[in-house]
């Protein structure tokens, strides 16, 4: 409503350039429908069908300038409206060639009398002819051609769709482009799939008019013989003449702008994407090496001397074939400004570079957080260009990653590494190496979870993830490995897998303070003064860093941000060492998690400690004695035995104590029995039921 009324105060701004490029559409669709159905005089069909031409030259000269199919997206559109005004001139024609066509050539207008008398000499056989010929060039050739690469081409777009955005997350995972770049490219691929899918269709509607075109004008010439002899009393031959003159005419002024028309598609769908134009592509390609200039006027030459050959117009074109070889290789293309403003700084460089030898801070290369090498034979797994599988599988692990533990990992830096393996692979934690493995691009890993019916052929390996016994298998092999009982991955989700498992188990060490404070970022969006209050004027960014990384080393997600800086907040005050604070949010994220351990709300099936173990550790905690060794020998041993029992029965090996020593079980357990959890009594919520499966220090 406000924009009506601005209109209404302001009538002049219906002229402007806005406006008016929004009447354009309208106004041509209401033109073409007019024309169909109001009777045009003479002088209008000339306007418009110089006006079609004129369209239809336009078109071609902007699809040769262009340099890729998306700087004339309106080509498919433009396509249709002129077939549409071309039909619509037929229409108006006809009708004016069969009510006024007795009266002679120029019934219809000047143009088609042009077209059908001084084009074709008159003779109506001739036009016939000349007709049918661009009637079959744009129908078989022109258009069936374009149309089938139009066809081809949507559908390979379709098929590298997926492949192109993920190239495009890959660079937007790795820093390479921002979101805005990963945006606009996401737009530019929409656009291509869906250019190339309108032109698939939009060529349908050029065929369609050739076809018409062929029946407009036998419809013309028999109505004309119709209306000529029975309506106008004129003879046979003299109606033959006079409507198939004039049918000719019509037809060709339509055609010829639509082979031109036909042209343009092919021109659009056939070109490759560089930054040239199609002329500069051809006379840069096609006239730029001597060899063949000169190879083919020889060729040329030879065929000139052979008696009874038109021997002036070969050994012309030999010549000027000859005479352009010699200027191309004579030529030496001079610099352009760009090239000697590069090649005057290279000189400088060059001259400056002794006095600039010495070490700057540029040349300092940081670690990388996180980082993977990989062999020659994987590259095709991790190659951008090659839309590797693996990058999409990356961006997926650090998304799952960040929901599950409550932080987003750095990216993951993947490069070539030809000292290793072919087919092996490298993780790396700041430049530390922490896993590897090898994968095998055509093959498949059978993975026995234990309970494998048979063997299979191939080649005996561990699954770097878990240490599970492997098979490397052919890819004939996969269903018979998986009738069998055995896991079955590809290459690239054994190495997802690894990198998952090896980011998980070193996430505290991936949690750095820049991480912790893009978290308080985070949280101040929503809850300000929680953030506000609590670092740095209570606790300092240092001790929330050590707290965080002291819950990821056991394994205890940071997602419940709040519970742990409400916590924080209470206690910071008073308990100022990070392992005290650590219980503490431990203890307000108990059920949390127990939850993780324990699904549901059944009995917790747990291993337990003997009662004089108990007051034995009890015992060194408050001397300060830490465990003798003897019995951290037995300890462990037990605490081994215990947890395979666990694992057999299918539960999980949780070791539950008092709250008071859980700290220094934890500390001592997790670097012998790191799959081996230690929980406090007081983590477990009232409403769980505990259950002791099995005795840690029964005999001790």
């Amino acid at each position: 409503m406000n924009a009506l009324a601005d209109m209404m105060r302001s009538p002049s701004k219906l002229l402007q350039g806005n406006y008016m490029k929004g009447l354009t559409g309208p106004l041509l669709i209401v033109m073409i429908l007019s024309m169909m159905v109001l009777p045009l005089p003479p002088v209008l069909l000339d306007l418009f069908f110089t006006f079609n031409i004129a369209l239809s030259i336009m078109v071609l000269l902007v699809s040769m300038y262009t340099m890729k199919a998306l700087d004339f997206a309106a080509f498919p559109a433009v396509l249709l409206f002129s077939t549409l005004l071309r039909l619509s001139l037929n229409v108006a024609s006809t009708r004016v060639v069969l009510m006024h066509g007795h009266t002679g050539p120029d019934a219809a207008g000047k143009v088609i009398e042009a077209f059908g008398h001084f084009l074709v000499g008159g003779n109506f056989a001739v036009g016939v002819m000349v007709f049918i010929i661009l009637v079959l060039i744009n129908f078989m050739v022109i258009t069936k051609g374009a149309g089938r690469i139009a066809e081809v081409g949507a559908r390979f777009m379709l098929d590298a769709m997926p492949g192109k955005q993920m190239a495009i997350d890959a660079d937007l995972n790795a820093g390479l482009i921002g979101e805005d770049v990963a945006r606009k490219r996401r737009k530019e691929v929409a656009q291509e799939a869906d250019f190339y899918g309108s032109m698939d269709g939009a060529s349908k509607f050029v065929r369609g008019d050739a076809v018409a075109g062929l029946l407009i004008m036998v419809i013309n010439i028999i109505g004309g013989l119709i209306v000529g002899m029975l309506q106008h009393d004129l003879n046979f031959s003299t109606a033959v003449e006079t409507y198939t003159l004039l049918a000719i005419g019509d037809g060709l002024v339509a055609q010829i702008p639509a082979l031109v028309i036909s042209t343009a598609a092919g021109v659009i769908v056939s070109r490759v994407t560089t930054d040239e134009d199609v002329g500069r592509q051809l006379t840069g390609q096609l006239f730029s090496n001597p060899q063949v200039l000169f190879l083919t006027a020889a060729i040329i030459g030879l065929m000139g001397l052979i008696p009874g050959m038109p021997n002036v117009s070969f050994l012309l074109i030999a010549g000027g074939l000859a005479w352009l070889g010699r200027k191309v290789m004579l030529r030496k293309p001079e610099p352009t400004a760009e090239q000697q403003q590069q090649a005057s700084q290279a000189a400088a460089s060059a001259v400056a570079a002794p006095e600039s030898a010495e070490a700057t801070w540029d040349d300092v290369a940081l670690v990388e957080p996180l980082g993977m090498e990989v062999g020659y034979r994987l590259i095709p797994l991790v190659d951008q260009a090659q839309n590797g599988e693996l990058l999409g599988r990356i961006k997926s692990i650090r998304k799952k990653i960040a929901q599950e533990l409550g932080f987003l990992v750095p990216v993951v830096h993947i490069r070539d590494n030809l000292e290793i393996k072919p087919n092996a692979y490298v993780i790396k934690l700041k430049g530390v190496e922490i896993g590897r493995g090898e994968a095998f691009p055509t093959q498949f890993m059978a993975i026995d979870p234990g309970n494998v019916k048979g063997t299979l052929a191939g080649t005996p390996t561990q699954d770097p993830a878990f240490g599970l016994p492997a098979v490397w298998i052919e890819a004939n092999l996969r269903q018979q490995a998986q009738v069998l009982g055995y896991t079955v991955v590809d290459a690239c989700t054994v190495m997802a897998t690894h990198l998952n498992h090896l980011i998980q188990t070193h996430a505290a060490s991936l949690l750095g303070r820049q991480e912790v404070q893009q978290l308080l970022d985070q949280i101040a969006k929503t809850a300000p003064k929680l953030t506000e209050d609590l670092v740095p004027k209570v606790l300092t960014l240092s001790v929330l860093h050590k707290v965080l990384q002291n819950l990821l080393d056991e394994e205890v997600p940071i997602r419940d941000m709040r519970t742990i800086l409400d916590i924080l907040a209470e206690h910071a005050p008073t308990v100022k060492e990070a392992i005290e604070l650590t219980s503490l949010v431990r203890l307000a994220l108990g059920r949390a998690i127990t939850q993780q351990l324990f699904p549901g709300d059944g009995e917790l099936q747990v291993i337990g400690l003997d009662s004089a173990l108990d007051g034995v550790l009890n015992q060194a905690m408050n001397n300060s004695s830490g465990i003798e060794p003897g019995l951290a020998e037995v300890l462990i041993k037990q605490a081994s035995v215990a947890m395979a029992r666990q694992e057999e029965k299918g539960l999980p090996p949780v070791l539950v104590v008092q709250h008071s020593l859980r700290v220094l079980l934890s500390r001592f357990l997790r670097r012998s029995l790191p799959r081996l959890k230690v929980l406090s009594q007081a983590e477990i919520p009232d409403s769980r039921i505990i259950k002791i499966t099995a005795t840690i220090g029964g005999r001790v």
